[in-house]
C-alpha cells in the first residue's frame, strides 16, 4: 500500500509539472521549447520542482531575517539590505561566506548562533543551511536521467533543518536577549508571527516528500532518526 501511494504522489506531482509545461508551451511559440526536457523523466521534473521551492525558502528566509535584525547586514558595510541578500545569495560564491571563515554547512549554522560570535550571524546562518541543502542536492541545479539523488541525504537535511530552527528560535546571549530575531509570540493584541516556522516547515516537508519518494524509486530504506532537539546533533550529509 505504502508503494502505491508513493507512486500516485510521484504521479500527481508529474502531472502537475507536465500540465505548467505544457501551458507555457501553448502560450507561447514552439521556438521556445527547451531540448533539455527530453532528457528529464517524471521523477526529474519533481525534483526540479521540490529544489526550486526549497531555495526559494532560502532566499525568503534571508530577507525575513535581515529585516528583523539590520544591525547584521551593517556589519558587512552595505548600503541595503538587498545588496547584503545581492552578495549572499550570489550563486558564484558556493554558499560561501569570509564571516563563516572556512566553516560551511552545519559547522557554520553553528558558529551564527555562538553568543561570542560578531560577525554577521544572518549571513553565516543562511549560508551555512544553503551549503548543507546543496550538498543533499549533489551540488546540482537540475535533474536529468543519468543523475540520482540519495535519499537519506534528504531525510537528515530535514531533521537538520528542524535542528536549525529550533536554534535559531532559542539561542540566547548572557543577557537571555535573542542572537537573532525570528519568530514572534502574540502580545499587547498583536497577532504572532510565526512566517519563519512556516519557512521552515515548507523546506522541511518538501525535503521528506521527496526523499520518500526518491526511496520508493531506488527501493531504499532510510534510516530514521527521532532526537531531542534540545540536545540534537546535526546529521551528515555528506557521502555515505
Amino acid at each position: 500500500m505504502r508503494g502505491a501511494a508513493t507512486a500516485g504522489i510521484l504521479l500527481l506531482l508529474a502531472g502537475c509539472a507536465q500540465t505548467a509545461d505544457t501551458a507555457r508551451v501553448v502560450g507561447s511559440s514552439a521556438s521556445s521549447f527547451d531540448p533539455k526536457q527530453v532528457g528529464k523523466s517524471d521523477m526529474d521534473r519533481v525534483a526540479d520542482a521540490h529544489q526550486r521551492a526549497i531555495f526559494s525558502s532560502v532566499r525568503v528566509l534571508a530577507e525575513k531575517l535581515y529585516r528583523r535584525n539590520p544591525r547584521e547586514w551593517k556589519k558587512g558595510g552595505h548600503a541595503s539590505i538587498e545588496k547584503a541578500l545581492d552578495r549572499l545569495l550570489d550563486p558564484r560564491t558556493g554558499w560561501r561566506v569570509a564571516e563563516a571563515a572556512g566553516r560551511t554547512g552545519s559547522a557554520a549554522i553553528l558558529l551564527s548562533l555562538r553568543a561570542d560570535f560578531d560577525g554577521d550571524r544572518v549571513a553565516v546562518f543562511i549560508a551555512g543551511m544553503g551549503g548543507m541543502l546543496n550538498a543533499a542536492f549533489e551540488e546540482k541545479t537540475e535533474f536529468f536521467m543519468l543523475d540520482e539523488l540519495d535519499a537519506q541525504k534528504l531525510y537528515n537535511s530535514a531533521r537538520n533543518l528542524e535542528i536549525a530552527a529550533w536554534k535559531l528560535a532559542n539561542a540566547r546571549d548572557a543577557a537571555g536577549a535573542p542572537l537573532l530575531l525570528s519568530n514572534e509570540m502574540a502580545q499587547g493584541g498583536q497577532p504572532a508571527n510565526l512566517s519563519f516556522e512556516r519557512e521552515f516547515g515548507k523546506m522541511i516537508g518538501n525535503l521528506d516528500i521527496l526523499s520518500a519518494l526518491v526511496a520508493e524509486k531506488g527501493h531504499r530504506i532510510i534510516a530514521r532518526v527521532v532526537q531531542n532537539l534540545a540536545t540534537a546533533v546535526f546529521l551528515p550529509v555528506g557521502k555515505f
